[in-house]
């Protein structure tokens, strides 16, 4: 009988030691992309900083695939961009109609460049170039996708002018590499791994998105901003190329706990040598800037977090 009061106890002990930990799936993005990364850097900074913090991160289609694995419950913390967060929010866009409402801002991250990647021999130099191309426009659903459908209208362009290919980052690299497609688009921090892959094994260009193509975007996806890639960023390139970005950000439920948001913030801003050393862009994850580009509402953690850090008045 003492046995199995004994063993009882034991049991009991464990299920309420098991019922303590803290559990977090972090949804990133494809593996030769940014958010990838960065989020096995958080789920490492958080389960070494975080008493009894049980953090995962897992590769996903990105940005809207994230938003829904959040809406369904199946992740807690997702990286995402921060117009296709605003579409989610709002209920417009690639998401009209889908309005999630629960969703919340935990930090804008780094700037999120859309780089246009053509083969040099398919004589692509500009956006209006790609007319007849086979162009991947990233995956399905994602946010590099809308971003790819947003600039190819403000060239006066449709899918109807390319011929369309769905793909990934890497399956992106790895077509262009076999010559399967000719250009592709990618949203993500530079230098992005899979372009630097393919320069190493292809002559490739990086088509610049700028002049009035950029600005007729901007006057109508106003989260749009003009951005330099400096020159030396991918083999081969040596010029400076002026494109646009977008910001990456955390997002989370308005249901996650506050403090629990608020910890993993403090956590994350005291520990960037580790983002940094997964990712260059870890450079650019600054309190300072976590606002920027801030395109919904805070969650209460985090509006907390920034209150007492003097970021958010």
């Amino acid at each position: 009988m003492k046995r199995f009061l004994v063993l009882g106890i034991c049991l009991l002990m464990a299920t309420s030691a098991f019922a303590q930990q803290q559990f977090i799936t972090i949804a990133t993005g494809g593996t030769a992309g940014t958010y990838f990364p960065l989020g096995g850097a958080l789920a490492d900074i958080w389960n070494k900083n975080i008493p009894k913090m049980n953090a995962t991160a897992q590769a996903t289609g990105a940005s809207i695939a994230n938003i829904n694995l959040l809406k369904g419950g199946n992740v807690d913390v997702i990286f995402t961009q921060n117009d296709v967060a605003s579409y989610s929010y709002n209920g417009t866009e690639l998401l009209k109609d889908q309005a999630y409402k629960d969703l919340r801002g935990m930090a804008c991250l780094y700037n999120e460049t859309i780089q246009l990647v053509a083969l040099e021999s398919s004589g692509i130099k500009t956006i209006t170039d790609l007319k007849g191309k086979k162009v991947s426009v990233g995956a399905a659903g994602s946010g590099t996708e809308a971003n790819a459908r947003q600039i190819l209208e403000s060239a006066g362009l449709t899918y109807n002018d390319i011929k369309v290919q769905y793909l990934s980052f890497g399956e992106s690299a790895s077509n262009m590499k076999d010559g399967n497609i000719d250009a592709a688009f990618n949203t993500a921090g530079i230098p992005t791994a899979a372009i630097q892959d393919l320069a190493v094994s292809k002559k490739m260009v990086l088509v610049p998105i700028d002049g009035q193509v950029a600005t007729k975007l901007m006057a109508k996806y106003p989260f749009y901003a003009l951005q330099i890639v400096p020159a030396g960023t991918y083999q081969g390139q040596n010029q400076n190329v002026t494109t646009v970005a977008v910001k990456s950000m955390l997002a989370v439920s308005s249901k996650l706990s506050g403090d629990l948001v608020y910890k993993m913030l403090e956590t994350m801003y005291a520990n960037t040598d580790r983002l940094i050393a997964a990712h260059s862009q870890g450079k650019n994850i600054k309190i300072e800037s976590a606002l920027e580009g801030m395109s919904i509402p805070l969650h209460s953690g985090a509006e907390k977090y920034f209150k007492e850090k003097g970021v958010l008045k």
